[in-house]
């Protein structure tokens, strides 16, 4: 049983979830409260590695992360094939699920409560930390549960960018590959038990959120 694999799997979740709770909120709460001509461009950049093949969002991650690329050039720094590419990876591929659901969430908030709030002396960040976040924390919570469930299955991008290196970048579905290539069968069926347990758990979680906010909308 490969529980190298496993626990490298929940340190890349965990680690893509922080990086995806932070920017896709911030991603949200632009997109929900911005009047910005070309938003829509901005909300499809955003949602395409949802669309896109995994090969193809790898080989943009290879092109950011890579030798000739950004990354090295201004700072100095090759993440490629180690297992913080596997997490920028699944940041890239659960961003969108955060940003959609946080932005539903965020824009309905009655606009009326977060104006009574300025006319109590609330700054605009005050308006946002005590009255949009807690009013959309449901909808918020939804999608970053969502996000981390999309980044613990992450394979695609991640073979690309991190390689399958047992013991440094092989994640539990890079491992469940490995598994069945070599016939370990009852390897690969503990992993994908495991992987689907928490998947179901996740999804789980999400359904009884989203019946809680339809029976009281207004807690």
């Amino acid at each position: 049983m490969n529980w190298t694999a496993i626990l490298l799997s929940i340190q890349v979740t965990l680690m893509a979830t922080i990086g995806v709770l932070v920017i896709g909120l911030a991603l949200a709460l632009f997109l929900a409260r911005i009047r910005l001509r070309g938003k829509i461009v901005l909300e499809t950049l955003i949602n395409l590695p949802l669309v896109l093949p995994p090969t193809v969002v790898g080989y943009l991650l290879l092109i950011v992360l890579g030798r000739d690329g950004p990354l090295v050039r201004l700072f100095d720094v090759n993440l490629l094939f180690t297992w913080q590419a596997a997490v920028i990876a699944a940041m890239v591929v659960a961003m969108p699920l955060m940003a959609q659901a946080a932005k539903a969430a965020i824009e309905s908030v009655d606009p009326v409560l977060e104006n009574a709030a300025r006319t109590l002396g609330l700054n605009e960040f005050e308006v946002v930390w005590r009255v949009t976040l807690p009013l959309a924390r449901r909808g918020i919570l939804a999608g970053l549960v969502l996000a981390s469930a999309r980044a613990l299955g992450e394979f695609g991008a991640t073979l690309m960018v991190a390689g399958n290196i047992p013991g440094r970048t092989q994640t539990a579905p890079l491992a469940i590959y490995d598994a069945v290539q070599a016939g370990r069968w009852m390897d690969a069926n503990i992993l994908v038990a495991i992987l689907s347990l928490l998947s179901f758990a996740s999804l789980l979680a999400v359904n009884h959120m989203n019946r809680r906010a339809e029976t009281r909308p207004n807690a």
